[in-house]
């Protein structure tokens, strides 16, 4: 059974998409929410009301973590990538350089930026937390503006600096 509920936030509408596994997706108005919504999926605000509490709760600056199941869909490459994204902590940034040299692929940018674009888990696998390794803002699905108020949330500064930047 798959579950679904929609959560207001600072970014627009949040499809959150859940099974008894654990969390599938997140999704932002800009992805076509509508049309991903399938018609055997069940609307249950009452079970997605653990995560929406923890996301209202980040959102409200009064959570830097979350305990949530997760079940994201993805290629055991992708899924290394985003279990390497879950390393990087509140206000901190990093590179996709800095992630391939994490798991020991250095020329694997490339192919962890498209790993990072399929997360279908944003703000939780926090794939906002990863910027140029010039300091400036990449491609979000939620789009640029989206993830500029993620990092604000955190108080991260769209430039690295020794605070905030972090070096795996």
């Amino acid at each position: 059974m798959i579950y679904y509920d929609i959560l207001p936030s600072p970014m627009g509408n949040l499809l959150l998409v859940a099974s008894d596994s654990g969390l599938k997706q997140i999704l932002f108005d800009s992805e076509n929410q509508k049309e991903q919504i399938k018609t055997n999926w069940v609307n249950d605000a009452n079970k997605l009301k653990p995560i929406a509490d923890q996301l209202i709760a980040y959102f409200n600056k009064e959570r830097t973590t979350f305990d949530i199941k997760l079940a994201p869909e993805g290629t055991a490459f992708q899924k290394q990538i985003w279990n390497q994204l879950l390393n990087i902590p509140y206000g901190k940034t990093c590179s996709y350089q800095d992630i391939a040299i994490a798991i020991s692929k250095p020329s694997a940018c490339r192919a962890i930026g498209m790993a990072n674009s399929k997360n279908p888990i944003p703000i939780i696998i926090p794939c906002h937390r990863v910027i140029g390794k010039n300091g400036k803002l990449t491609g979000y699905a939620g789009g640029l503006p989206a993830k500029a108020i993620l990092l604000g949330i955190e108080n991260i500064d769209h430039s690295p600096s020794k605070e905030q930047y972090l070096l795996f």
